[in-house]
């Protein structure tokens, strides 16, 4: 294993599908036993550049080094160094827990006391143990999920890749598996490289989250740092009219630091938001602004991502 400080670095890495830039002359660094967070809407470029980190795609121009090892060079060192959980599931479902993580193994070349040391502490690891002969296809979606983690974990790779993996989950079984990847980060001491569409969820996780669109990565920083370079508030107005010429009214005829136009709704960034709120409404009523809905809150992730981007993540 090599014995880079960086888990992934990439330089001026592109890729192109024909005339179609997929990711766009991007350079990123991941420090050895980060959980980072990569957010975008769809179409972004986040699963093509999990592809091109993993091998299974080669960069147009450009490169990139995981664990230290070139992903031009040295694919199959990098593919050993590395677990990948994706988006849809991959698991066999005619066969239990305990066989899918054993032919996993088998594909790696590991020898079976190896094998069965590492299903014993994967499937308790991730709470299995009473359904590890049970075959996957009577697992619930929380199950099925914790699985494919534990897949990709068997082979005890430096740096485990998660694309979307709590896509679809309840709440509950979302925030368990919240509290299982930090466990993991622990106890594993392994770098998670981690993408996904729900703010709160790299909000909670992540140490340091870039927001990629159109290919190229606009801003990074720590959650708590992106959040408070917006500062004051935050107020959404959700309008059934003319948005645009009733955001440009509040603004000349109150104190409005900045305002944006996202989908369906006018976003104002402001201090003491609470004492204008009825100046806000009268306003939009001389306009004759219809409001469906009017919100107050402190900077969250999806406002920093609105700020960017001009929209809301779950929109291409």
């Amino acid at each position: 294993m090599s014995k880079s400080k960086k888990a992934i670095e990439v330089w001026k890495l592109t890729k192109r599908y024909g005339d179609l830039v997929a990711v766009n002359n991007l350079s990123l660094e991941i420090k050895n036993g980060e959980i980072f967070g990569l957010l975008g809407p769809n179409g972004a470029g986040k699963t093509t550049l999990i592809s091109v980190l993993s091998t299974l795609l080669r960069p147009s121009s450009g490169n990139a080094k995981v664990n230290g090892y070139d992903v031009r060079k040295s694919a199959s060192k990098v593919r050993s160094s590395i677990g990948l959980v994706f988006q849809d599931s991959i698991l066999d479902l005619d066969l239990s827990a305990l066989n899918n993580l054993d032919f996993h193994g088998r594909l790696y070349g590991m020898p079976k006391d190896l094998r069965e040391k590492r299903i014993d502490e994967l499937i308790k690891l991730v709470d299995l143990t009473d359904f590890k002969k049970k075959k996957v296809e009577t697992f619930s979606g929380g199950m099925k999920r914790k699985l494919e983690i534990a897949r990709g974990l068997m082979h005890n790779p430096s740096v485990l890749f998660l694309d979307e993996p709590t896509l679809g989950l309840d709440p509950k079984i979302r925030k368990n598996i919240w509290d299982y990847i930090l466990d993991l980060r622990k106890k594993e001491k392994m770098t998670i490289f981690l993408t996904t569409h729900y703010m709160d969820e790299a909000d909670f996780l992540c140490d340091r989250v870039s927001i990629i669109d159109k290919g190229k990565i606009i801003v990074s920083g720590t959650p708590k740092k992106l959040k408070g370079a917006l500062k004051g508030d935050v107020v959404t107005i959700k309008m059934k009219n003319d948005r645009e010429d009733i955001g440009r009214l509040i603004k000349k005829a109150r104190s409005v630091k900045k305002f944006e136009i996202v989908d369906n709704q006018v976003v104002i960034y402001t201090t003491k938001a609470e004492t204008k709120i009825a100046g806000y409404l009268a306003e939009i009523a001389k306009a004759k602004g219809i409001v469906d809905e009017i919100l107050i809150h402190k900077p969250t992730l999806e406002d920093v991502f609105m700020h960017y981007t001009g929209r809301e993540i779950g929109n291409g």
